[in-house]
């Protein structure tokens, strides 16, 4: 590839509570509608009272969520098994549902909050579909007493103080594809280099002691002291904090990776007006702020203003966000299936 990947520059639990789709019900005529949304299940309480029931209120509209991870959800939306009619989802499996004709495009007219949130979130899959509600950032945590060796940059992961200590993500994660980027530019590559990231990758393997595919697997080997170092978003700091208080972050030198949520209507909704409205909600500094200050989403809008305490551990500012970069998930897409073939032959064979 001609250009950096980097230049062209990916979070699930719960329980099943569809009831179908909304009737044609109009609130003008005080007839309530249901709203079905698609979503992890995360921070259930927070949403549930901040972000859902004001707008029920607002709009006369009963919200039934169906609840999952990225992979199960999207499944369900494009087998047309699911009534859903906005769905939450990473950049990385929006791309898959867009390139599926799964979605809706959206009205940006409808979205009165778009001009308030950063560049990064208002089209990170092209102008026809949703806006990201909040951007996070991969990071290193690590901590420097167990590692034995001072962290600063993604290279700093090759050390070989680190072997036998590390846990990096696995390839078919969220966040895998954002390593292989990072191998490539560990190698000195510029432009995006496939055959030297692999290179990287499989010299690194033997200081890999877990390959995790769930956050909760990475703070699990940090609490039993099997991993001292590893890539991870940092929504998860304070979790790893609680098991081990002198955990750091890093913001690599080279430049942390954008975490992008978004949200989208699913083809054929019969609440499209309704479910950009919803999103525009999401996106509202009222919501943004709440949501930062409880540590559930690090802001999209940037209006939100937080005290440096109410900052910690959220990806926070024009001069954080503007820096992260972003993958281009439709040529990670494209490309997944044979980086997940050499990840399994080359790197952990």
């Amino acid at each position: 590839m001609a250009c950096s990947l980097s230049a062209l520059v990916l979070a699930g639990c719960g329980s099943n509570n569809g009831e179908g789709k909304s009737a044609d019900g109009d609130s003008s005529n005080g007839k309530q509608q249901k709203l079905v949304i698609s979503t992890w299940g995360f921070a259930e309480d927070f949403y549930n009272k901040e972000v859902y029931a004001p707008f029920e209120k607002a709009h006369n509209v009963k919200i039934v969520l169906e609840t999952g991870n990225n992979a199960d959800r999207l499944s369900k939306i494009m087998q047309g098994s699911s009534d859903v009619d906005v769905i939450y989802l990473s950049d990385y499996y929006a791309q898959q549902g867009i390139e599926a004709g799964a979605f809706e495009k959206i009205d940006r007219s409808h979205l009165k909050n778009l001009d308030h949130i950063y560049d990064i979130a208002k089209a990170p899959n092209g102008e026809d579909y949703g806006p990201a509600y909040t951007v996070g950032q991969l990071g290193i945590a690590y901590d420097p007493k167990a590692a034995g060796t001072k962290i600063e940059s993604w290279s700093d992961l090759w050390k070989p103080e680190l072997k036998g200590k590390l846990t990096m993500p696995s390839i078919t994660s969220t966040s895998g594809p954002m390593m292989v980027d990072a191998a490539s530019k560990t190698a000195g590559s510029a432009d995006f280099n496939e055959d030297k990231a692999f290179e990287k990758l499989t010299a690194l393997n033997p200081s890999v002691v877990k390959y995790y595919s769930k956050t909760s697997e990475f703070v699990n080997m940090f609490t039993q002291g099997e991993a001292a170092a590893g890539p991870i978003m940092q929504m998860y700091l304070s979790d790893l904090q609680k098991a081990d208080p002198g955990i750091e972050f890093v913001t690599p030198k080279e430049g942390a990776y954008a975490i992008i949520n978004t949200l989208n209507v699913v083809k054929g909704s019969k609440n499209k007006e309704l479910a950009e409205e919803f999103i525009d909600w999401q996106l509202s500094q009222e919501v943004q702020e709440k949501a930062a200050k409880a540590k559930v989403d690090s802001p999209a809008n940037k209006d939100v203003k937080l005290t440096d305490e109410e900052a910690k551990g959220v990806t926070y500012g024009a001069d954080v966000v503007e820096k992260l970069q972003k993958l281009d998930m439709a040529f990670v897409n494209s490309h997944l299936k044979t980086w997940t073939d050499r990840f399994n032959r080359e790197v952990t064979r």
